[in-house]
């Protein structure tokens, strides 16, 4: 199930891109992202009481806060770092460098969770980064 899950997020988030870009056209990117924010909020709190998930607000331990907020922050900053770069360059470029991030995970789950690399894992970074040159060059 997760991988469903997770091929909606690809769906999902390539058309983020081709929606932003055409969207951001004579937008300024901060501006833009604080409206998706804006929708994005609207839309986790309204699925938060659609679920009747609300009451466990009070059983987050003060751990879990501290890193959901500084995962907050990061992903405020990759926002702010993503739109300004589709503004000014071209979705086809921009997309496959963001997407370096996949690279970026593994080493740091590698380096902080302490997961395992695999062969089919290392592999995997390594076509991610030769692909991402290619479609940038």
């Amino acid at each position: 199930m997760w991988f469903l899950f997770a091929l909606g997020s690809a769906v999902f988030a390539a058309l983020t891109s081709i929606l932003a870009k055409v969207g951001i056209e004579g937008v300024n990117s901060n501006l833009a992202t604080a409206i998706r924010t804006a929708v994005v909020l609207i839309m986790a709190w309204g699925m938060v009481f659609i679920t009747d998930t609300q009451g466990g607000i009070s059983e987050i331990s003060r751990k879990s806060w501290i890193f959901l907020i500084l995962s907050g922050l990061a992903t405020g900053a990759s926002w702010l770092c993503y739109y300004h770069a589709l503004q000014i360059g071209e979705a086809s470029k921009v997309v496959p460098v963001d997407k370096l991030s996949v690279v970026l995970t593994l080493i740091l789950a590698f380096v902080f969770l302490h997961e395992r690399f695999t062969p089919k894992s290392l592999i995997g970074c390594a076509l991610i980064a030769a692909g991402t040159v290619l479609m940038v060059i």
